[in-house]
């Protein structure tokens, strides 16, 4: 596979790669799985003297799950829509259009399973990839064994879309973190949430699905069914949402819902009175200071609306609106500045912090993502008095930062960090630092008496100061300068009200 989109190099940046590789993967997938039932249907049905008509009707009861049509029918130029009559034909000329019309024709015979599955297709124009191109990785892509569920097993072709993700997502940079969330940083959350048999998993940033996979494998890993979980995403990126819905298949996970659009302008799961749908678990790892238009007159603003410079708090608030009431749990990825930034993001933390939504501030190693280098956190939220007796009225606080190893380009959580992490999660109690990260429960009137500053480094103390790491400076540098501008504030408040004016805010 990754053979096949090498054959890329020559025609665009690997950054692009995915856009290619990852709808003629699914297709060959369609293709291998429809042919392989289809000499299936053949067999057993010889001995029937059945009509072209009945034969149909027959093989798509009681044998296919989706169809393959046939593409410009009733001309010289009529084919079947599969991988195999199109590679057939890769020497002709307009490869790049046989290849769109199957895409385009698999898409309207199947609309409720693979409606604009494929995304954009603008890679099958001639002027974005030449036909020759194209020809060399679909031959190359052949060379992949059959890919149906008499060959190979759906946790092979899943592992192997993963591979796929992370190779282009090592190789693409920064752009990476619009759709993939490094993997180790994924199960940590999920672990945390612990997914149990036939809830419902919502992620409105869903990206290309990782989180929602890995909540249906977690719990096959832990003897539960994973195929039982009722998985929902939304994604604002057509093409990255089409990723995402061919990952859950090539999973096997057929029970979800993937919706296209901006979450916080335009929510796509809703209920029938017009208020945003709720779910059990709600992950998310949301764009990081996305600028945005905030909201005018919309309930999910609880303690008010997120500033237009940062759209961080609006997805929280959004999360938070779409917990079940009665055993909803979130979890997100953020940067530390949603811990202590002021204004409208203050008080939202207050409103959130007196209703006792928060359980815990988990503090993440630097330059665990491709898309940024920064420190990051993850809070976890419980609907509202669903927290444990032991976690009322306060919040838990890790700090994980110094836990990781570094890798080629960017560091990594092992799975020994993860378990020594949910363990300290669900024991609660505290520590010093002596399993090589600090834990403490804070109760509720300290944080208050700190102004609802949830700075982890207010809570809790580096063991040792020779751990410090540009991840550590970044945290103190963004603590100094919370504390300077409350400084300021205070000043030009006093200033002010002695009646001297003209200082900038």
């Amino acid at each position: 596979m990754w053979d096949a989109a090498d054959e890329l190099r020559v025609a665009m940046p690997e950054a692009q790669y995915s856009s290619v590789v990852f709808p003629l993967m699914f297709w060959k997938y369609l293709s291998d799985t429809w042919e392989h039932t289809h000499q299936t249907f053949l067999k057993e049905n010889e001995d029937l003297d059945l009509s072209a008509e009945e034969a149909d009707e027959v093989e798509y009861s009681n044998y296919q799950t989706f169809k393959i049509p046939f593409i410009f029918p009733g001309t010289v130029a009529e084919s079947r829509a599969s991988w195999s009559s199109i590679l057939a034909t890769v020497a002709q000329h307009g490869l790049g259009q046989r290849v769109r019309a199957s895409l385009q024709a698999i898409e309207s015979a199947n609309p409720d399973k693979f409606s604009r599955i494929f995304g954009s297709m603008t890679w099958t124009s001639e002027a974005v990839l030449p036909g020759e191109v194209l020809a060399s990785v679909m031959r190359t892509m052949n060379r992949v064994p059959k890919m149906h569920e008499g060959n190979m097993s759906h946790d092979v072709l899943g592992g192997a879309y993963e591979y796929l993700l992370k190779r282009f997502s090592d190789g693409s940079g920064t752009r990476a973190g619009q759709f993939f969330t490094p993997r180790e940083v994924v199960e940590l959350i999920i672990e945390l949430l612990g997914p149990k048999n036939h809830e419902s998993v919502y992620d409105p940033t869903c990206g290309s699905g990782g989180m929602l996979i890995a909540a249906a494998n977690l719990l096959k890993a832990h003897g539960g069914r994973g195929y039982t979980l009722s998985l929902n995403g939304q994604e604002a990126v057509t093409d990255t949402a089409g990723v995402a819905r061919m990952n859950l298949f090539m999973h096997n996970l057929t029970e979800f819902k993937v919706e296209v659009g901006d979450t916080l302008r335009d929510p796509r799961f809703k209920k029938p009175d017009g208020s945003v749908k709720q779910f059990d678990i709600i992950v998310a790892n949301p764009p990081y200071s996305l600028k945005w238009k905030p909201w005018t007159n919309d309930p999910r603003a609880i303690g008010g609306v997120a500033p237009q410079s940062s759209a961080d708090w609006a997805f929280v608030q959004h999360m938070i609106a779409s917990m079940d009431p009665q055993k909803g749990r979130a979890g997100v990825v953020l940067p530390h500045g949603v811990l202590f930034r002021g204004g409208q993001e203050a008080a939202i933390r207050q409103r959130v912090l007196d209703t006792d939504l928060l359980e815990a501030v988990i503090g993440l190693p630097a330059n665990l993502f491709y898309s940024t280098t920064i420190p990051t956190c993850i809070l976890v939220f419980r609907a509202p008095g669903t927290k444990a007796p032991e976690r009322k009225d306060g919040v838990l606080f890790i700090d994980a930062s110094t836990r990781f190893i570094k890798a080629k380009n960017r560091n990594v959580l092992t799975d020994v960090n993860i378990t020594d992490i949910v363990t300290a999660y669900h024991s609660g109690s505290d520590s010093n630092g002596t399993a090589g990260f600090s834990a403490r429960f804070v109760p509720s009137v300290e944080i208050v008496a700190n102004g609802y500053d949830l700075n982890i480094g207010r809570y809790i103390k580096q063991a040792a100061a020779e751990q410090e790491d540009l991840g550590t400076l970044i945290d103190a540098y963004n603590i100094a300068r919370a504390e300077r501008q409350k400084t300021e504030q205070r000043m030009l408040a006093v200033l002010s009200a002695a009646g001297i004016e003209g200082f900038d805010e």
